[in-house]
């Protein structure tokens, strides 16, 4: 018998070599990579995190249906092949620009059930209870995907949901093969799938074995649940059948919600936030998601330095990138939340003039690294989402985030339905002040509270150049989806590089607590990792971040570029 780690070492080793090189050409020259883009289609692009979902979407491009079309078909595509991230029982967010110029932000992030309540996880002497908000049916929040991809569809698709859920319920039906990377994943929270009755059924073997590489994965309850959602469309999750038997888990197993829960849900649309950076316009995606506040006025920052003059990967660049992240992580924990239940000072915290201010400390502060503020790292998310990016051949385009939180979320499935649910509650602070397994402290904006959205940080973005489409990006990864995605705009605006080598270059993250520098494996050159420490720096050196999956629109050639992330295999 095989040794299943020496045999998953030896499977990712030529994806080791192309992030290694990747790295070493990123540092080098900021026109080359080895790990090359694909080139669109006549119909347009689509990049996910999973081939089988790229396929899905693109036949939806080429039989005549547009980029939201082809995302709706993607998200159910995920929640089959893709079910460490990819749901029905989670939620997310999607940006949209359209050909005609509308552009739109949809929020289906999931909402706490009115059982919660600020004290939900703290035990009778007011300290946080382990994994009571991480595992188990009452870590999750009422789910958003199947009203959000429904909401995209009535809005802007052109495509029935039937037709375009088909293609999932097959492939759950029919079942997939397992790849390397799922079965280290799956083997990996095996013993968690093991402490819940449906999760075994649905995730491992009889005989409790985890599924291996080249294995068929069948979901037949899952495809059950697809169908019916294809004839009934939201309602049968919302008000039929699923409905009833999710309500039948929570009580069995002294969940949190209720059919009135489900019923009240809806995903909401909201203004894009907008900003701008170097004459490109950003939108990006609003509370409850911190994503796209953080991301415009890091780049406001930015615009106060001489980015492409201090040079790629240089100590100076790092410093003053890293000082604009710190800042924007204690302004998040101060004052983001649902915008629903709190005042945001949104206008105030994405303008130019606060932008300066921050800069100006910067500067002041002569290459030294700031006292980390008082109220810093607030940024609670795990690090397991998933992000696609689409554009048809009419200039529609669109970039989706969405998440169970954890991996396979709660590690809960509701017996009968297939699906895994969220833990989303872990996204609010359980205790305003207490550091989480992260070491990042919690703020009241993001208390719990009946039918709030915990915060997040979720970056779907679009950029233009003139009025036109130029980039479509997101990444998961937690609080570092927020900086990776930053990266990646600066690496491309500033530095000049290809889709491809922006998405490969190595990358780092500051939020403030822990007052820690994290960079990635061989991210940093010896003289400047000294340079950095020198100047006040606590090196952490960590597992690679994100897993970008973004579309280039070459303003020159025309052609549209995708490129994926060698970190997926990785992590």
């Amino acid at each position: 018998m095989r040794n299943s780690s020496q045999y998953l070492t030896f499977a990712l080793i030529p994806t080791i070599i192309a992030l290694i090189l990747c790295i070493y050409a990123a540092l080098t020259s900021t026109q080359a990579a080895s790990y090359p883009p694909r080139k669109n289609t006549a119909n347009g692009v689509v990049q996910s995190t999973h081939i089988l979902a790229d396929r899905i979407g693109m036949e939806v491009l080429n039989q005549g249906g547009n980029a939201v079309d082809a995302a709706v078909a993607v998200c159910y595509a995920l929640a089959v092949v893709h079910p460490e991230a990819g749901n029905l029982g989670g939620g997310g967010f999607a940006v949209l620009r359209m050909a005609d110029g509308r552009s739109d932000t949809l929020d289906f992030r999931e909402k706490a059930p009115l059982k919660a309540a600020p004290h939900l996880y703290l035990d009778k002497n007011g300290a946080v209870i382990p994994q009571a908000s991480t595992l188990g049916y009452r870590a999750a929040a009422v789910p958003g995907t199947v009203a959000g991809m429904s909401a995209l569809l009535d809005k802007y698709g052109s495509k029935s949901l039937a037709e375009l859920i088909a293609p999932a319920i097959k492939l759950a039906d029919q079942g997939y093969t397992i790849s390397a990377r799922q079965e280290k994943s799956l083997a990996k929270y095996a013993p968690d799938f093991a402490r819940f009755a449906s999760s075994r059924k649905y995730f491992l073997h009889p005989d409790g074995r985890s599924f291996r590489e080249d294995e068929l994965f069948v979901q037949k309850d899952l495809a059950k649940s697809l169908r019916l959602i294809a004839a009934q469309g939201q309602d049968a999750f919302y008000k039929g059948f699923i409905a009833d038997l999710i309500v039948a888990d929570m009580a069995a197993n002294q969940g949190l919600i209720s059919s009135q829960d489900i019923l009240a849900y809806s995903a909401i649309w909201r203004a894009p936030l907008k900003g701008s950076y170097r004459g490109y316009e950003i939108f990006s995606m609003g509370p409850p998601s911190s994503g796209g506040a953080l991301l415009i006025q890091m780049l406001n920052v930015m615009e106060n330095a001489d980015i492409k003059g201090l040079g790629f990967a240089s100590s100076q660049i790092i410093h003053f990138m890293a000082e604009a992240m710190r800042q924007a992580f204690a302004d998040r924990q101060e004052h983001l939340g649902d915008p629903d239940f709190v005042q945001i000072p949104l206008d105030k915290l994405t303008s130019k003039d606060y932008a300066e201010q921050i800069a100006a400390r910067i500067l002041e502060n002569k290459n030294r690294a700031l006292p980390a503020p008082q109220t810093a790292g607030q940024a609670r998310e795990s690090l397991n989402t998933t992000h696609y990016s689409i554009v048809d051949k009419w200039g529609n385009a669109i970039a989706v985030t969405c998440t169970l939180n954890d991996a396979y979320g709660s590690k809960a499935a509701i017996a009968g339905a297939g699906f895994l649910l969220n833990n989303e509650m872990d996204d609010f602070t359980a205790l305003p002040g207490a550091s989480d397994m992260y070491g990042i402290t919690g703020g009241a904006a993001n208390a719990i509270q009946a039918g709030k959205r915990p915060l997040s940080c979720m970056t779907p973005s679009i950029i233009l150049k003139d009025s036109k489409l130029f980039m479509i990006l997101g990444s998961p990864g937690g609080p570092r989806i927020i900086t990776t995605v930053l990266q990646v705009i600066s690496n491309v605006i500033d530095h000049g590089m290809s889709i491809s080598a922006a998405i490969c270059a190595p990358r780092f993250h500051m939020q403030g607590q822990p007052d820690e520098l994290r960079i990635e494996p061989g991210g940093l050159v010896k003289d400047v990792r000294e340079t950095l420490i020198g100047m006040g720096y606590a090196i952490s050196e960590q597992a690679y971040m994100g897993e970008v999956n973004a579309i280039l629109a070459d303003p020159e050639s025309g052609f549209l570029y995708s490129s994926g992330d060698p970190r997926a295999e990785l992590n």
